[in-house]
């Protein structure tokens, strides 16, 4: 990210977790690279500006649909947008057939782990 400009954002919605999160992230010496935020998603993903390379989403699953709706105009065209444990029966169906179905998106699922992976590359 040094050479390119790029920035990792996350968001923690459990202080604890967060305050170990910046612990880490400066220890590491990334501090310059990471926008680590303090929050509930359903709220920050909106105000996100964006625009974003690669999202990837492992947050609550009911609000998998609302959170890709919510990036979808924030992610740049040849942006990669995966989604966490959707083979294990956490990802809603509605969910998994609004993306495969997505006239924008052309998606593939990695069964490699057993909570799966799906990827999904934007026109």
């Amino acid at each position: 990210m040094s050479k390119t400009g790029g920035k990792v954002t996350t968001l923690e919605l459990n202080e604890e977790r967060h305050k170990q999160a910046l612990k880490n992230i400066e220890e590491a010496g990334l501090s310059q690279y990471v926008d680590a935020r303090l929050g509930n998603a359903h709220d920050l993903v909106k105000q996100l500006p964006g625009p974003f390379d690669f999202v990837f989403s492992d947050a609550d699953k009911n609000w998998y649909k609302q959170y890709f709706i919510d990036l979808d105009n924030k992610l740049k065209s040849g942006g990669c947008y995966t989604t966490h444990n959707v083979t294990d029966g956490q990802a809603s169906e509605e969910y998994l057939n609004y993306v495969k179905n997505h006239p924008h998106y052309k998606t593939t699922i990695d069964r490699s782990s057993r909570a799966g992976v799906m990827i999904s590359y934007k026109d």
